[in-house]
């Protein structure tokens, strides 16, 4: 499970970045073309976040729908597969623009 480890550098930076206070909730974004298991995540975090800085901290999970640009028509298609075609003519020459996201966007830490 490829999960345990994301989750487990998610950890990690908010630990660097929190300056040794204790991580009070975080936003994460994780798209929905970048193989990743929003619950997976969520079930890792909780288990990887025990005896840390960020233990009980709320995990807020941001979930960014893929969106494509059609290389033929030009227009932006939405996506539900990284190889999907163009809701609009159908070509498969679409470049992601969104979805792939897998980030960690805000932390909140105790004063």
């Amino acid at each position: 499970m490829h999960e345990m480890s994301i989750a487990q550098g998610i950890i990690d930076l908010c630990l660097e970045h929190a300056g040794g206070r204790r991580v009070t909730s975080l936003d994460v974004e994780i798209g929905e073309l970048s193989s990743v298991v929003p619950e997976a995540i969520e079930f890792c975090f909780e288990a990887c976040s025990r005896e840390t800085l960020l233990e009980g901290a709320r995990l807020n999970i941001i979930r960014v729908s893929g969106t494509g640009q059609c290389r033929e028509c030009g227009r932006e298609t939405p996506l539900t597969e990284l190889y999907g075609s163009c809701g609009h003519c159908g070509s498969h020459r679409v470049a992601i623009v969104a979805g792939e996201e897998l980030r960690v966007r805000e932390i909140e830490v105790d004063d």
